[in-house]
Formats: structure tokens, sequence, C-alpha cells
């Protein structure tokens, strides 16, 4: 599997996957078995399997629909099939919000059985939660069992035994994650909240103090609960009042649930690789800038042609054309499939 070849001091993701990697022992296997149509109900009972460990190299076994298993030994074929298949179905996990490239962890109270809405809750005072209703230790037993520390431990398995990583977490999660510079702004189209996402477009509309004012106290009952509740001094300061609510929203209301998808990552050391060398790994963790596209997956391939002049010459060159309309056609979304399934079909 290739690995994208960013580097800092010389050192590239490929070389410290390799070291991570070092740990996992061959001799010793962890068995996963997977049906594509449920790709996630597969892996949940494979990372939950007593026998399962992380540092154990991973062996799966496709079934088809009537459940007759599809060999699964071909040099690793399958796991990284499996793998990638995994990484795509967390972007629909309940554990993540927000735009489709730009998703963070969020706090859901529902699928953890916790009384409340964690969004009431402000950063800034803690005792809040008791006043919301919310049962802290109910949080903090969710914590130890739930999905966040689950998808942790599955992205980071992905990435230390050859797969990819989730390329979909925003920049501003990321780099909370990793302890780096958070100078990453968050978008008010993050929030996905209709009510919260139509106030601070209210706010940031404004175009004087006094409707400025006016929005704030509108919202104050909102502003309040992220902690960023303040009297404006100039119409500038809306900026900074949707900035606040933003952190709030994407990062600070979602502070357990972060913590233990963090918990998570640190399976085979790799959370510690993240921190130190964050700008290796960020390809792997959130949306690439460049889309893959029918001429980059042309270009991928190199054409072998029989000899000029040759009948096979011409047919080929036919071919080639077929080829060439199926990848457009399929850029286009005109065949069922994408260029990523394309591209990990012809790469194993």
């Amino acid at each position: 599997m290739q690995f994208p070849e960013q580097s800092t001091d010389n050192v590239t993701a490929a070389d410290i996957i390799s070291e991570l990697s070092a740990m996992i022992k061959s001799s010793s296997l962890s068995r996963f078995n997977i049906n594509r149509a449920n790709v996630w109900d597969g892996a949940l009972r494979g990372f939950k399997r007593a026998s399962f460990n992380p540092f154990n190299e991973i062996f799966v076994k496709f079934t088809d629909d009537e459940g007759q298993a599809e060999d699964g030994v071909d040099n690793g074929g399958p796991k990284r099939e499996f793998l990638s298949l995994l990484m795509n179905c967390l972007r629909t996990r309940r554990v993540f919000d927000g735009p489709e490239e730009r998703k963070f962890i969020t706090f859901d109270s529902e699928g953890i059985g916790v009384k409340g809405n964690i969004s009431e809750f402000s950063h800034k005072n803690v005792t809040a939660v008791g006043e919301c209703g919310i049962n802290v230790n109910k949080i903090y037993t969710a914590a130890k069992n739930d999905e966040y520390f689950l998808v942790g431990r599955m992205i980071a398995t992905s990435v230390v035994h050859g797969g990819p990583g989730p390329q979909f977490l925003s920049e501003k999660l990321y780099q909370h994650l990793t302890g780096t510079s958070t100078n990453t702004e968050g978008k008010i189209e993050d929030i996905t909240d209709n009510t919260m996402r139509a106030s601070l477009i209210e706010i940031s509309s404004a175009g004087t103090l006094t409707e400025l004012h006016q929005s704030v106290e509108r919202h104050a009952s909102i502003l309040q609960t992220a902690g960023c509740l303040q009297f404006p001094v100039s119409v500038d300061d809306k900026w900074k009042i949707v900035k606040e609510f933003i952190d709030w929203y994407i990062i600070y209301r979602n502070h357990f649930s972060i913590q233990r998808f963090k918990d998570g990552l640190s399976t085979l050391n790799f959370q510690n690789a993240l921190e130190q060398h964050a700008s290796v790994f960020r390809p792997f963790m959130c949306a690439r800038v460049e889309q893959l596209t029918s001429k980059i997956l042309e270009e991928i391939f190199e054409v072998q042609l029989s000899e000029k002049g040759s009948s096979r010459r011409l047919e080929e060159t036919r071919v080639l054309g077929f080829w060439r309309d199926f990848l457009l056609d399929t850029e286009e979304q005109k065949t069922g499939l994408s260029l990523q399934d394309i591209l990990m079909f012809a790469t194993g």
C-alpha cells in the first residue's frame, strides 16, 4: 500500500507506521467475519470479541448474502478491503456530526442513555452538568464502554495495520486532538442544529452596533449556554461571539466524548504518533484538498501495448478508448461506481 509521502524532519508516514507495526505479532490472529452488506456489524463483533488484540495480525473472511465463507487468504487483500470499507462506514456513525468532509465528534445522549442534553452545559461552568439533570457518573460509565472509544480504536488499528485513515475529520478537531495550534476557524455551516445556526447567522449579519445588541439579547439564552454571552462594544465583536460559540459547539461541549475517542486512538501508540507528527498524518485523518479524478486514475496505470502495426495493437487501442470513457462516465456518476471503487479493486 502506498502511503502519502509527507514528511517532517525527513520522517515519512510510511516510516512511522513501519515502526508502529513492528509491534504486531504475525503468529497470532484476531479474526473478523465480515458481510459487505453490513460492515459495521461484523467489525463491532470483531473488536468487542474477548480474543481481540490490536497487536495480533488481522485475519478477515468475507461472507456472501447466503453466508458462505469467501476465501480470505490473499496476502492481506481482504484485510485492506475490510479496513477501507470500515473507514468509509464510520462517516455515517452517530458519534460524528458536521459536513461530509469536516466531521467532528459529537455527544450522543440518545445513543448512550444519558438524561438531558449535553449542549446545555458550558465548558466554563462545569457545575451546569448537574443542573441540567445529566448524571455525571453515567457519562463516565458510558465513556468506558461506548462507541467513541471503539471508533478511535478502529481508526488507530486501521492505520497501523496498513489500512487508510478516516480522511473526513475537521481540521479544527484534528488540531485539538494533536495539540497543535488551533488557528483554523470553524464555519457557521458546521453547526447542524438549525436553531443555533440561525442565531449565529443573525448575529453575524448585524450591520450596526444597535442591531448586534438586539441580536445578542434575543439569543442570550443560547449564548449563555455556550459561555460566550457578552456585551459587544463594536460591530466587529460579533465575530468573536461567533468564533467562541463554534469553538464550544465543536470542541468544548463534547469534551467527554473527545477524550474517550482519544483513548481509542491511543491503541498501538497511534495517538502519540499523531501528536508528534501531526502534519505527516493529516492526510490520513482529514479530507484531502485534491479529489480523485479520471485523469489521475488514468495516469496511475501504465498501458502495455503490443507492437505497432499489429492487429492486436489496433484492438488494444480500441479497448483503451473504452477504458478511458468508462473512467469519465464513472467520474460523471453514470456507472453506479466511484473512482475510489475502481482504485480499490485494481490495487487489491
